[in-house]
């Protein structure tokens, strides 16, 4: 099933990439809560999480421990949102959001970030997310 996300993952559809590996992407969130919201996607194409394959859930659970790390370096917040809903997109994803309270999580207030602003907090977010083993 080629999903948006695979689109995404493939280069069909320009985003901001924050960090990739084998079995993994992540890029901003083009309607973020917050400043620095990120998705995490496998590049398995399945559409519930908890459908993946286990080795294919446990790296992307793995895998965006290490954004949320990254991103926590480059978004002063209390916390690295982690939450997992699915529906707008039939391709399991992750949402890592940086909040200061539990309305930037409730995906009901979003935040605009020009493009210029975009492209660097992914390029900070990426080198963050690169110096970490």
């Amino acid at each position: 099933m080629k999903t948006i996300f695979t689109k995404i993952i493939n280069g069909e559809i320009p985003c901001y990439k924050v960090a990739e590996d084998n079995n993994c992407f992540a890029f901003l969130d083009i309607n973020p809560n917050t400043k620095g919201h990120v998705l995490c996607v496998p590049k398995l194409p399945i559409d519930k999480l908890f459908d993946l394959p286990e080795e294919s859930y446990q790296q992307l659970m793995i895998f965006s421990r290490k954004v949320a790390l990254g991103l926590r370096q480059v978004i002063p917040c209390k916390r690295i949102a982690l939450s997992v809903i699915g529906l707008e997109v039939p391709h399991a994803h992750v949402h890592l959001i940086p909040i200061e309270k539990i309305q930037d999580a409730t995906f009901q207030i979003k935040t605009a970030i020009n493009t210029d602003e975009m492209q660097n907090l992914a390029t900070l977010i990426y080198k963050a997310v690169k110096q970490i083993s």
